[in-house]
């Protein structure tokens, strides 16, 4: 039987006293390098947003205020009227999660509580192969059959590319990381509380309905929020599906066709017409980048709270 060397043996042994030296340095050397990484991190974070805050404003001196208030958002011609943006990210982030939600959250409900263990383990893969479809993909698809075959036919519209189509797209896109996310927070419900439900009679419906997914709530929420910034931060598909590159007139149906914030961003950055005319027009991206950083900021911190407030501990 192996006896443990006491305190008064390891001070004494020299080579104990090595080796515990050694350790420590070891473990100084770990905590130097990753308290390294992680004032690095902070500090590229905190250089990225003094960048962003500094050509916003430098950005919001050179131009005539009232142009953020005008007809629509064409930096072309100087309007840059940051409600277009807004509003047209708001109409696709909404129609995705309309889409997205019910979907997500019902595959993660069949995974989770009613598919066979042999149905889960070749639906799951499937499920999560559909998350690393490129978003170029999914915006080509919008625009070749979203747009015409679904959107013109149901809505009677003369024109394929509309918010409504990239909103659909989107929400396309969103769909396997909701259920993931649901997924993973309903498989973390304790199986007790599963067969209290069962021991009332409850069945398997009632069960989830009124006991799992109460429980996950805050697993929900968190998927739901994830959902809405990764919408907020889609690009590619609201660049080819929306149809407004170049510019669009502010409006509030999502059959029309819009810009985004993101899809202002790409449009300006790629060198379109967009920086032919107005000097300012390249610059207006910082600012547009800016306004998009503060609500992701606030609708995270406003998710976590939430998150926090409806948590549940087994």
């Amino acid at each position: 039987m192996s006896v443990i060397p006491s305190a008064e043996s390891q001070q004494s042994n020299p080579f104990l006293r090595s080796a515990n030296k050694e350790r420590h340095r070891r473990e100084r050397r770990v905590r130097l390098i990753f308290k390294g990484v992680t004032f690095l991190t902070l500090g590229i974070s905190a250089l990225l947003i003094l960048s962003l805050a500094g050509q916003a404003f430098q950005f919001l001196s050179h131009i005539d205020l009232s142009s953020l208030n005008s007809i629509g958002w064409f930096p072309r011609r100087g309007f840059y009227d940051i409600g277009t943006l807004i509003v047209g990210t708001a109409l696709v982030t909404g129609i995705a999660m309309v889409v997205a939600t019910p979907l997500g959250i019902g595959a993660a409900v069949y995974l989770s509580e009613f598919a066979s263990p042999r149905m889960a383990k070749y639906l799951k893969p499937i499920l999560e192969v559909l998350a690393g479809i490129p978003s170029v993909v999914v915006g080509y698809f919008a625009l070749s059959f979203i747009g015409p075959d679904i959107v013109q036919s149901w809505f009677d519209t003369s024109q394929p590319q509309s918010l409504m189509a990239a909103g659909v797209g989107v929400g396309i896109l969103i769909v396997p990381l909701i259920a993931s996310i649901c997924e993973d927070a309903f498989s973390a419900v304790p199986r007790e509380l599963r067969e209290a439900s069962y021991g009332l009679v409850a069945r398997s419906t009632a069960t989830t309905l009124k006991v799992v997914i109460p429980a996950a709530f805050s697993g929900v929420v968190a998927a739901l929020i994830l959902a809405i910034s990764r919408a907020f931060g889609e690009t590619m598909v609201v660049a080819i599906a929306a149809g407004g590159s170049g510019g669009s007139l502010f409006t509030k149906s999502p059959l029309e066709q819009g810009q985004t914030l993101t899809g202002a961003v790409a449009s300006v950055a790629s060198g379109t017409d967009a920086v032919a005319g107005a000097s300012e027009a390249f610059n207006s991206l910082y600012f547009v980048s800016l306004v998009l950083f503060v609500i992701t900021l606030a609708l995270n911190i406003l998710g976590g709270r939430l998150v926090r407030s409806r948590r549940e501990k087994y």
